[in-house]
């Protein structure tokens, strides 16, 4: 048991205080004692611009990364999915908590029949629907916006940026046909309204719905306390995701989706890359054994690339 409380870094959202307000209980069940630090990131500042288009790499954990390397805090509580796959020097992973959800959800508005709703669960409504014309969809995410227009071309997608409840209420607000969110954010804070429904076929960003705590490297008491609240499970799964999104060379602003999980078999790994128009778009599915888990991302990675994924990747990197 350590004498100082563990200084838990947190952003200021709702969200976010809920995560480390979870990590805080956790601590104290194990023995320890701990405290809360609000940290501002650049994220949460600029609530205008695209995150694809603000150079995005760590723009939710840069000022996070900052206070930990600089002593303000011990610990630093992030979404495991804005995290960029190479860490600063002198950040180490502590922990990955149980995964929640991993799925993305359309909150709609009433514009949507009961039939067609039950469609966009499986991903079955058709191109020609007459719903489908002039239809708009509110994301700030790469990701979701070439997924949604490689099943539905022609959406109009409109930006949307700020915190839960804010994008929520530009939903409520606006004239779209919906918005995409991530259901574990969502169900986290208990305000995932009844006009939702999962995506299924919408295949998640690499770590989607696992929180992951950083320590600084050598914090030997620190990264103890943790050892017992690592979810083992998802740590495996959530590896092979970034090491995917890693072996296609991209960050958390790319259109790279991926979902690994852990069976008695294997890891049952989906992924692809699609291009931000949705017009093109390079899969993979495969189960590997427990014994290659370590170079599963990887593996996956390569195969995209060798099978057209590389031109996608090479076309986005010279349009941003």
């Amino acid at each position: 048991m350590q004498n100082n409380p563990i200084r838990i870094g947190t952003r200021e959202s709702q969200l976010a205080v809920w995560q480390a307000d979870l990590v805080k209980q956790l601590l104290e069940d194990n023995g320890h004692t701990a405290e809360l630090v609000f940290i501002k990131s650049e994220g949460d500042i600029d609530l205008v611009t695209p995150l694809y288009a603000m150079g995005v790499q760590g723009v939710f954990t840069r000022s996070l990364d900052a206070a930990l390397l600089n002593h303000r805090i011990d610990i630093a509580v992030h979404s495991m999915k804005d995290v960029p796959v190479l860490l600063p020097q002198g950040i180490v992973q502590a922990a990955v908590l149980e995964r929640a959800s991993y799925k993305d959800i359309l909150v709609y508005r009433e514009q949507f029949t009961e039939d067609s709703i039950a469609q966009i669960n499986h991903g079955l409504l058709s191109a020609d629907n007459q719903q489908l014309s002039s239809l708009l969809i509110g994301t700030s995410s790469i990701r979701r916006k070439a997924q949604w227009l490689n099943h539905y071309p022609g959406t109009v997608i409109e930006n949307l940026r700020g915190n839960i409840n804010t994008r929520l209420k530009k939903v409520e607000e606006s004239n779209w046909h919906g918005a995409i969110f991530a259901a574990a954010g969502l169900e986290r804070i208990n305000v995932r309204p009844e006009n939702s429904v999962d995506l299924d076929w919408m295949l998640p960003a690499p770590a989607q719905g696992a929180i992951m705590v950083v320590a600084r490297t050598g914090d030997d008491k620190v990264l103890d306390a943790f050892t017992p609240i690592n979810h083992h499970d998802t740590a495996i799964a959530v590896k092979v995701e970034r090491d995917f999104l890693s072996a296609l060379m991209g960050g958390c602003s790319t259109p790279i989706s991926a979902l690994a999980q852990v069976t008695p078999d294997g890891i049952l790994f989906k992924g692809n890359i699609i291009s931000p128009d949705g017009l093109e778009k390079v899969a993979v599915e495969k189960t590997f054994s427990k014994e290659e888990a370590n170079q599963a991302g990887t593996l996956a990675g390569q195969y995209v690339l060798e099978h057209g994924g590389r031109e996608i990747v090479t076309a986005f990197k010279n349009a941003k």
